[in-house]
């Protein structure tokens, strides 16, 4: 990430997925390479771990990110997928974009 850029990454982690996961993360692959400021994902694997994978995306802006979670088909590709992760804070900027950090409060 170049300085200044306000490139985000999402990195969303699985644990135990099963044998399908591959084909099923794949779908959020197309769906998100195809959304307005997506800049590229991609799925992987732990080298040491073969039950953890990844899918990791790089976004022009939050704004982006955010906007790619919106309409029916988003819902119907991504929630299926996503709603499987790991749950904790997938969403990080540079350091010197992101500013002070305070967390959200639900």
């Amino acid at each position: 990430m170049s300085e200044g850029a306000d490139v985000m990454l999402a990195i969303s982690r699985f644990r135990d997925v099963g044998a399908g996961f591959a084909a099923e993360a794949a779908t959020v692959v197309e769906f998100w390479r195809e959304r307005p400021g997506c800049l590229g994902v991609d799925v992987v694997r732990n080298l040491d771990d073969p039950d953890l994978w990844a899918i990791v995306s790089r976004w022009e802006n939050v704004g982006a990110y955010r906007r790619s979670f919106n309409g029916f088909d988003a819902k119907v590709i991504l929630t299926p997928v996503l709603s499987r992760a790991i749950d904790e804070p997938s969403a990080y900027l540079p350091p010197q974009d992101l500013g002070d950090n305070i967390p959200r409060r639900g």
